[in-house]
């Protein structure tokens, strides 16, 4: 996929009892707040410059987490495209992490739009694992894709 917007992320993921997990973070910020299925996202973001996608994807989980990305091998997941347009490239990595452990990265934005009042808000304002199927829920209905390319890797469903 080329043109338009470019984002790169990390999908973090584990197997408990059995079953494949995924964690994900629930967008920050008004337009999310009252949302809950469908407002979830892997960590990701938008490039610096000409900034590498695995280094963005680095770089991103970092920050909107505020922890380190755990060691591990990073395995491509490829692209999927969002309603709004913007490509996201992805990486699944086998690790765990405590979600308490999360402090979030913020961002500033006016609000209420128009106000001319700027305000800080977090880039995500919950962390947690899901199980596959739950998470196919919670998770931006592009970056389901990315679930499924990852259930298919290690063979889950």
């Amino acid at each position: 996929m080329t043109g338009g917007r470019r984002s790169a992320g990390i999908l973090l993921h584990r197997v408990v009892d059995g079953g494949l997990q995924v964690l994900l973070g629930h967008m920050g910020g008004p337009f999310w707040a009252r949302k809950d299925d469908g407002a979830w996202s892997i960590p990701k973001g938008e490039p610096d410059g000409d900034e590498e996608p695995e280094a963005t994807a680095r770089r991103e989980f970092a920050e909107e987490l505020g922890v380190p990305v755990p060691e591990g091998e990073l395995v491509p997941l490829g692209e999927v495209r969002q309603s709004g347009g913007k490509v996201v490239t992805a990486w699944a990595l086998a690790a765990d992490l405590d979600p308490e452990r999360v402090v979030p990265g913020t961002f500033t934005l006016e609000w209420p739009r128009g106000s001319g009042t700027l305000r800080e808000f977090p880039e995500v304002d919950r962390v947690a694992w899901f199980p596959l199927a739950e998470a196919r829920v919670k998770v931006v209905k592009a970056q389901r894709e990315l679930l499924d390319r990852l259930a298919e890797k290690h063979s889950f469903e």
